[in-house]
């Protein structure tokens, strides 16, 4: 048998064939909307003329003096790039030219971007066009006040200096946010990290319970997140939801909560996954993101029986995200906040199928018996069959780390 796998999204884009032995039994288990087809440019522009609970971004424009698009980095699936032009052309209907607009990076924690990073995101003509620049949360960041539950509100002071906020991200299930999207493109995308250690470190702490894949009524940090983005003044907020291939099947735009809120009902149906239980090989591929491949783990040690191998695909040439909030930087130092742990204990052996080896998912050693690294899957493969012989039960998750399985009711 033979699946092909998505592979490369901010690269080719191709596929990754992965065959297995005809005497093996293989499921595979996508997200319902994997297939959704691409929107069209009349339901792009449908979605930009009926904005829901704001007027529209060239109503919006008209009197401000300075626009600033803030979008998502590379560890989201965004197509930014297809976006734009929507929103330019609405900013230049409301009176703001080109040389009152610029863009930020809502790296939050991340690393930031370089130039190559920005044209796969953007496209070459927007470097061209305006000045597009990094968040930076260690400074340059203003003091806004506190919100109700204590998180003290610093945010970029570029983004600050202008008097229209947009934002541009994508609804895909969050470990602990519910979904991302909506006002995170403010707290942590361009906030100070004194602001995203609090929220993501003492709101969290308090509220454990409130939390998780799909969680999004009465999530305590996503509420605390959506004060933050009105103290901070956001006016507008455009969120796509993304097919397996990395194409937007839908768009919502407008007010950055309850437009959110519209998008996540979607998005729960959208990514929602069947789970496959007691299997003896568990193959998690991360495609959306990369660079955050530990997220994938999770689906799969929940779906192998004890013992079983889980085999994480992350095709990534870059390496995993630069994380300052949950990275290491050297063997004695510590994260400034423990990441949350995908419950590998009960798996016999993680395959982990990357470009090379990558110091950033050491962090998980501790709480899995065995980690082999290899760098194809035909490496893989022999692996799993000097074990598994000729029968083995094993679940294909496409895209793991934005397929979920929805909590219970």
């Amino acid at each position: 048998m033979q699946v092909n796998l998505p592979q490369l999204l901010w690269y080719e884009n191709t596929e990754l064939k992965i065959d297995f032995p005809d005497s093996w039994s293989v499921c595979v288990y996508p997200m319902k909307g994997s297939d959704s087809p691409k929107l069209t440019t009349q339901e792009m522009e449908h979605a930009f003329r009926h904005p829901i609970g704001t007027p529209t971004i060239a109503e919006t424009a008209k009197g401000r003096k300075e626009a600033v698009i803030i979008f998502d980095d590379l560890a989201r699936p965004t197509p930014v790039h297809a976006i734009l032009p929507y929103v330019l052309k609405a900013l230049a209907e409301g009176g703001i030219t080109d040389r009152h607009v610029r863009l930020i990076a809502a790296l939050g924690g991340h690393g930031a971007l370089n130039a190559h990073d920005f044209r796969k995101k953007l496209g070459d003509d927007i470097l061209l066009r305006f000045h597009v620049f990094n968040h930076n949360a260690f400074g340059f960041c203003t003091y806004l006040g506190d919100t109700s539950r204590g998180t003290p509100v610093w945010i970029n002071s570029e983004v600050m200096a202008c008097d229209l906020k947009i934002g541009i991200g994508s609804i895909v299930p969050h470990i602990e946010c519910g979904f991302g999207g909506g006002a995170k493109i403010i707290l942590p995308g361009v906030a100070h990290m004194d602001t995203i250690m609090y929220d993501h470190g003492v709101i969290m702490k308090n509220n454990p319970d409130c939390v998780g894949f799909g969680k999004i009524e009465n999530n305590v940090p996503r509420l605390d997140i959506e004060e933050a983005a009105r103290i901070a003044g956001l006016d507008v907020k455009i969120d796509a939801i993304v097919n397996l291939r990395g194409e937007m099947t839908a768009l919502f735009v407008g007010d950055p909560v309850l437009a959110h809120r519209e998008g996540v009902r979607v998005a729960k149906d959208h990514y929602a996954t069947e789970q496959a239980r007691d299997m003896d090989v568990v193959i998690v591929n991360a495609y959306s993101k990369p660079n955050e491949a530990l997220l994938a783990l999770q689906m799969g040690a929940v779906s192998l029986r004890e013992g079983g191998d889980l085999v994480l695909i992350a095709n990534e040439p870059a390496g995993q995200a630069v994380h300052y909030v949950h990275g290491k930087f050297g063997m004695s130092g510590q994260e400034l906040r423990k990441a949350p742990r995908p419950g590998l204990e009960t798996v016999g052996r993680l395959i982990a199928v990357m470009p090379f080896k990558d110091p950033s998912l050491l962090r998980i050693e501790n709480n899995i018996r065995d980690i082999v690294w290899v760098r194809t899957w035909r490496e893989s493969l022999n692996l799993l069959r000097e074990t598994w012989g000729e029968r083995a039960n094993v679940a294909v998750y496409p895209d793991a780390t934005i397929q979920y399985f929805p909590p219970n009711p």
